[in-house]
């Protein structure tokens, strides 16, 4: 029979490890599968501090140096995120070179929404399961707080499932960013904050400094990641659905503004390897002109495109 010594041994050398994960996510990953549903508070403290450091702001004010970086901070980033994190890295959805992987991985790792694996890893799982009981985040079977946000405070989400993305572990580059996920925003921010103290430096007029830059930095990113978790929780209740699909997936063009594309998300589920979500002309896709711009400068290939039948099936949906 385990004793109460013994029971508060095991909880002080899990909190302990929670504290490691928050610099090597990877840290005692033998044990770290779950099986029970729990909020983790230790685990999870970093990502409520974030929130919470945006109040800030109230001190530092602000400046259009500021704002105008936080607003390329959210485009630049949701554009690792929506064109690698999720239609490269999750579907594979066109081809690049290895130093422009590791680049745009990177990018997406600034971003503050763990690293390429354990996100593609989780997105895969996703549609094997999209709105079933096995699904992480349905809005359908747990909710609308639970499929935006809820889903990343368990705990049993927590490591990255390695053996969904084997075609990614072959990568040592990315499982380094994976495991230290925190490695490349904290160069982030100590770079915005660089920045602006340099420019408060050289040109006071400018009404920046470096904390402002950083809590710029960090409204950019907690913005961008709940404009991220929309595709989870308001793709599934909101929208248009032109395609049948075994799920609740919708196309919401708001959210298509917000996420560059992605609110496209019945056509997405309908048809998932293609590199365009937008399949109609007129449904702006920024992530696929971003990546049209690539293809053209080389940087990418093989975009793969939307069969010319589902676009005619569309047409034929809107005609009746």
């Amino acid at each position: 029979m385990t004793t109460h010594l013994e029971t508060r041994r095991s909880r002080g050398h899990e909190s302990l490890l929670a504290v490691v994960r928050w610099f090597d996510t990877w840290a005692g990953r033998e044990d770290a599968t779950v099986k029970s549903k729990g909020f983790d508070w230790v685990r999870v403290l970093p990502f409520a501090l974030l929130h919470l450091a945006c109040g800030f702001v109230f001190l530092v004010g602000w400046s259009w140096v500021a704002v105008g970086v936080a607003f390329a901070l959210y485009v630049v980033r949701m554009f690792a995120i929506t064109g690698f994190y999720h239609r490269y890295f999750s579907h594979r959805a066109f081809k690049t070179s290895r130093p422009m992987q590791f680049v745009f991985a990177v990018m997406g790792a600034s971003a503050v929404q763990r690293g390429p694996l354990w996100w593609a890893a989780h997105h895969r799982h996703h549609h094997q399961h999209s709105d079933d009981e096995q699904d992480i985040h349905s809005p359908i079977r747990n909710g609308f707080w639970w499929a935006h946000v809820g889903w990343i405070t368990d705990r049993r989400n927590f490591k990255t499932r390695v053996e969904r993305v084997p075609d990614l572990t072959r990568y040592p580059e990315l499982c380094f960013l994976d495991r230290f996920d925190m490695l490349v925003p904290a160069l982030l921010f100590l770079s915005l904050f660089g920045l602006g103290a340099l420019l408060n430096a050289m040109n006071p007029s400018l009404g920046t400094s470096g904390f402002q830059m950083v809590v710029w930095g960090l409204i950019s990113t907690i913005v961008l990641g709940h404009a991220t978790f929309t595709i989870n929780s308001l793709s599934h209740l909101f929208g248009s659905r032109p395609y049948e699909t075994t799920d609740t997936s919708r196309n919401n063009p708001w959210l298509a503004i917000l996420t560059l594309g992605e609110g496209w998300h019945n056509n997405h589920h309908y048809y998932q390897p293609s590199a365009r979500n937008g399949f109609l002309w007129w449904e702006y896709d920024l992530t696929y002109y971003g990546l049209v711009v690539l293809k053209t400068l080389g940087l990418v290939w093989d975009l793969n495109p939307v069969p010319v039948k589902i676009v005619e099936r569309r047409w034929q949906h809107l005609k009746r």
